[in-house]
This record gives structure tokens, C-alpha cells and sequence, in this order.
């Protein structure tokens, strides 16, 4: 067994029986639950699912939608693709370090013979498979869309088509649909429900909210389901989601990971500093696709949510909204009374700010770092005690976040205004 998380609940494979978790229980303020609710209800959210300890804690469907209605996953559903990937390859369907023309054929590409045959599975888990992502469609899968313009491997960049080919790759070493295959190793043994349907050039995964928990889950708990070890290569789940290159440090195999040092983003080749989520915890990792299709795992909380959903409309990037749905979960909290100090106070002032702002906190401070609203690290300073001023005459006027490491290992994440 690969180990797993603590004291986890799971739902019965069959039926719709799934215990809860109060949210008072976890000291969460209802007040603050409606300001969640009603932002997610604002920004076009179908569908909104919290589980602590596998339980589910909040769930809240809007505009329609229901709890049997089923959505898209979006690219979100590479993080399925992915999994059943490591299922063939421990059951000896495949290696991730063959070529890809083993399955696919010579000529898959419009590559040379000897440049194609170095285009791995495993370069196509990890979208460094040195295809052109620049063509007029990244979605086509036709070989004269598939132009080698780096050698695989030296080049980091956000493409559909090879990860799409990984369904025939999957197909053809199994000699089962990618459908039958999901359903009998993945979807019967956890209960999921959905399909794989094709969308253009795109095979895309629909199902239910719950269903969309019920892998965050199966995730949460390294590939077991209530004692079923469905995953059992232990080295295949922690490359999945941990860094796969060196070039994305955030992107494993087709999952994005938080607290690492830089970050890429879909159709640019910049390298960004700073966490991916800077409200977050470090160890989140997440399945994320277009218009905001969000699965959140974070094992150190033994918490995993999901929000599905149409495009938010007032974002230029959609991962925004992942990071805006954790400044709302991180608020849930009730104002705790004077007589418990279990968790840090953190005061930031002057807020807004101008020149300079202090922070104060009921704790030690090992250090503290600021983020602009695009998760940029624009400042990091070490400190101790419990006060530590800060200049911000270098930093453009705009919304920041300010996050405090604490010496007991604890974080705290505040906005300041700058002037």
C-alpha cells in the first residue's frame, strides 16, 4: 500500500448516501458562507463542493444546475488521462518511456522518422513533447500539425494535441475504448459517473459534481479507495504531482502544483516567480480547465473542493478565480474571542499604504513575502519577533497580498492596498 491520508471518510461505491461535516464544527461563520456562495454565484459557478476529511462540508449548486446534472471537466480531465496511464503501466500495458509510434505509428507527426521516435508518453504527460504549439490549431491531431521545432524534453509548452493523442496511446496498449477502460478501472471501483466525449478534436470528460470530489478523494488518498489500492505504482502517483521538469516547476504529469519557486502559464513561454496559488497551502495540487474547472487537493488539510462552472467573465486568466475562491475559504473562520490564541493575529498598518506599513502579529515571524494580484513575488524579507516594517515605495499602486510564515510553521495571508 502507498500509505495514506488520516481518519478518511469515503461514500458508498452505489446510491447517493454521503455523510457531512458541519460547518460549525469547524468554527466556519455562516455569514462567510453566504459571502462564498454569493461570489461564486456572481462569477457563474454551477457547481461548488468542499470536503474535510472526506465528508462533505459545503455543497451549493447554482444557476440551475443540479446534483445529478453532469459538466464539462474541461482540461481538468487531463488529470483523469493521466491516472489510467499509470493503471496501464502497471498492469504492463505500456511504458511511459516508450516512443509514442510504438502505438500511434511512424508518421504520426510530420517530424523526421529518427526525430519522432524521440517523443515519448512521458513527454506528452509532461507537454514537453517539442511540438509546435504555435500552429494555427493546437487542437488538431493530424500529423501536419504536428511541426518539431525543439527536442523533446528542452521546451515547456501548453498544447492539446499530444496530450490528446494520449487516448489512442491508452487504446491501442489496452485494446480496450478509453471509455471501458476509465469505467472499469477507475469509475466502478470509486463510484464516479461520466463519459469521455468527443468535442471537436477534443475528448472531453463530463460528469457530476460529486463525481468530480469523488476523485479528488480517490487523489487525496495516494490512489486508495477505502482500502482498495487502485494506483499501486507509488513512484508514478508522486510524479504526477510533483515537478516533472525542470522547465514548469508548477505542472507534474498534467496536474498543476503549488508552493514551488516559479510557474508557467498556457500559450506563454515567460517563467513567472512565485507560487502558483499564493493564498493556498504549498502541497496543493489541482486539476484545472477552461472557464474555471477547478479540483483542489491539499493533503495537509486533509481537504479537497471542486468548483465547476461557465467562464467568470471578468478574469484574463481564469486560474485567477482558483486563488479568489481560496481568499474566501481562508476567511470562513469566526472571529476567534480573546482567549484563543491558537491561531496567529496578523494586523497589517497602515492599510492602505503609501511608503511603508508595519506587521504586527501574536506570533513569531520567520518571514514574509508579498504578491501582486497577477501572483507575482515582488518582495520577500526575513524577520523574527512580532513586528517588521516594510518600504513599498517601489511598488506601482494596486491590490497586494501579503503572506506571514510563522515560526510555529503556520501561515497567514492578508490584502494590502497600495497608494
Amino acid at each position: 500500500m502507498i500509505g495514506s491520508a488520516q481518519n478518511l471518510y469515503f461514500p458508498p461505491t452505489t446510491g447517493s448516501t454521503w455523510e457531512t461535516l458541519p460547518p460549525e464544527s469547524l468554527n466556519w461563520c455562516p455569514e462567510k458562507i453566504d459571502l462564498l456562495n454569493n461570489f461564486l454565484e456572481d462569477n457563474n459557478t454551477k457547481a461548488f463542493i468542499l470536503l474535510k476529511d472526506g465528508k462533505i462540508v459545503l455543497e451549493s449548486y447554482f444557476n440551475g444546475h443540479t446534483e445529478n446534472a453532469p459538466w464539462q471537466w474541461a482540461s481538468a480531465g487531463k488529470t483523469i488521462t493521466s491516472f489510467v496511464t499509470g493503471i496501464a503501466q502497471q498492469e504492463g500495458f505500456l511504458s511511459i518511456n516508450d516512443p509514442t509510434a510504438t502505438y500511434l505509428g511512424e508518421g504520426w507527426t510530420s517530424c523526421t522518422a529518427s526525430d519522432e521516435l524521440t517523443i515519448t508518453i512521458e513527454h506528452q504527460l509532461t507537454m514537453t513533447s517539442g511540438l509546435n504549439d504555435g500552429v494555427s490549431d493546437p487542437t488538431c491531431t493530424s500529423s501536419s500539425c504536428l511541426e518539431c521545432i525543439a527536442t523533446p524534453g528542452s521546451r515547456w509548452a501548453y498544447h492539446n494535441a499530444p496530450y490528446t493523442l494520449l487516448d489512442p496511446v491508452i487504446e491501442t496498449a489496452t485494446g480496450s475504448s478509453l471509455n471501458d477502460y476509465t469505467t472499469q478501472k477507475l469509475k466502478t471501483p470509486t463510484g464516479m459517473n461520466g463519459l469521455f466525449v468527443s468535442v471537436q478534436n477534443n475528448k472531453v470528460f463530463f460528469s457530476t459534481a460529486r463525481s468530480m470530489a469523488r476523485f479528488g478523494l480517490l487523489m487525496l488518498n495516494q490512489g486508495n479507495w477505502n482500502g482498495n489500492q487502485i494506483l499501486t505504482d507509488p513512484d508514478y502517483f508522486n510524479q504526477m504531482i510533483t515537478a516533472s521538469q525542470a522547465l514548469n516547476e508548477a505542472y507534474g504529469y498534467l496536474w498543476w502544483l503549488n508552493g514551488t519557486a516559479t510557474y508557467m502559464l498556457p500559450g506563454l513561454q515567460s517563467v513567472f516567480n512565485g507560487p502558483l496559488f499564493p493564498l493556498a497551502p504549498d502541497d496543493t495540487y489541482a486539476a484545472m480547465g477552461k472557464d474555471g474547472q477547478f479540483l483542489n487537493v491539499i493533503p495537509s488539510e486533509n481537504m479537497v473542493w471542486i468548483r465547476m462552472g461557465e467562464d467568470p467573465g471578468n478574469l484574463p486568466i481564469p486560474f485567477l478565480l482558483n486563488d479568489q475562491i481560496w481568499e474566501y475559504i481562508n476567511d470562513l473562520e469566526c472571529e476567534l474571542s480573546t482567549t484563543d490564541v491558537s491561531q496567529p493575529q496578523l494586523q497589517l498598518t497602515p492599510n492602505p499604504a503609501q511608503e511603508r506599513f508595519t506587521v504586527t502579529a501574536s506570533k513569531e515571524m520567520v518571514s514574509i513575502e508579498v504578491f501582486t494580484a497577477q501572483h507575482r513575488l515582488v518582495k520577500s524579507q526575513q524577520t523574527s519577533g512580532l513586528d517588521t516594517t516594510l518600504k513599498v515605495t517601489s511598488l506601482p499602486p494596486g491590490l497586494y497580498f501579503v503572506k506571514v510564515y510563522f515560526a510555529d510553521g503556520t501561515t497567514r495571508v492578508q490584502k494590502l492596498l497600495v497608494l
